[in-house]
């Protein structure tokens, strides 16, 4: 992973798949996170070498528009987006959280790990029991907490059961994670839906102010952090469309990209015309969601 950029009056902290970290030594927000979205792209545990034009605005917009959406249920770390002109739509100014070491993931959908969790254990995702006979894409009788361990980059998020969020955060606050984790997914999943999306599952993080309170943090409800499906195409017991990068994913393990999963090796340069289908989904997914024009 490459360092990040450097920024005039910021002192870098972290570089992730996707977003850098600084932190604001002056001005007003001294003491306050920039929070990046960069142009990356990953898959399969692996950034790639090609980057998506405009992909970091994108996930910004859309994280803006989400935390307004859901001011009433929950508070949020944005701060302000008065940020540096280089980075400027695809940056916010946001509080400096305690995170909590769990990726809180809701689903309503079977897919993904949660499909291979099902299929591995005979009906179970993150010690859930569910109904025999679901497949890949179908809906669940109500959604479900499924979380997981954060990993490093490169390395896979593990699905743990519930009792493993109250060994590392403590009983109280694994259960205000999971009720907001399930009132969050509720209502971007019923809103989402009357604009003709599917949100499937999606990853959300959360982080305690300094008075304990619990807000939510880093980016929320993107094609990165979830999966959006058209409506109209869903269909149960195949793979679904979606509007994420899927496209890339498909291209890599496709004869035409040439590259071997198993032998480790990093995966190729992705050709223009992946990355421009990929930008394209990004954007459908925002100006569906939103009603604006990217």
């Amino acid at each position: 992973m490459p360092d990040a950029p450097a920024i005039d009056g910021t002192t870098p902290l972290h570089s992730g798949k996707v977003r850098d970290l600084y932190r604001i030594e002056e001005g007003e927000h001294a003491g306050r996170l920039l929070m990046v979205a960069s142009d990356r792209i990953s898959a399969f545990d692996f950034v790639l070498d090609t980057t998506i034009p405009d992909k970091g605005e994108i996930l910004t917009r859309m994280s803006l528009w989400w935390f307004d959406q859901l001011k009433g249920l929950i508070a949020n770390h944005l701060v302000s987006t008065d940020v540096p002109k280089d980075v400027a739509g695809r940056a916010v100014v946001c509080e400096a959280l305690d995170m909590y070491p769990v990726e809180c993931v809701a689903r309503g959908y079977l897919t993904g790990t949660g499909l291979l969790d099902y299929r591995r254990t005979g009906g179970e995702v993150c010690g859930i029991s569910l109904p025999a006979g679901l497949q890949d894409g179908s809906r669940l009788p109500e959604p479900i907490f499924t979380p997981a361990t954060k990993a490093a980059v490169g390395d896979h998020d593990e699905n743990v059961d519930y009792e493993a969020v109250v060994a590392a955060v403590g009983d109280d606050e694994a259960a205000e994670l999971r009720l907001l984790t399930m009132e969050v997914y509720k209502h971007a999943h019923d809103l989402a839906r009357e604009r003709g999306i599917i949100l499937a599952d999606t990853k959300l993080e959360f982080g305690a102010r300094p008075d304990g309170s619990t807000v939510l943090a880093d980016e929320v409800l993107t094609p990165d952090s979830s999966r959006f499906w058209p409506a109209v195409d869903w269909q149960p017991g195949r793979a679904q469309a979606s509007y994420d990068k899927q496209v890339v994913r498909d291209w890599l393990t496709s004869d035409s990209a040439g590259w071997d999963r198993a032998a480790g090796g990093p995966p190729p340069t992705l050709p223009p015309e992946v990355v421009e289908r990929t930008r394209t989904r990004y954007i459908e997914a925002y100006e569906l969601l939103t009603g604006e024009r990217f």
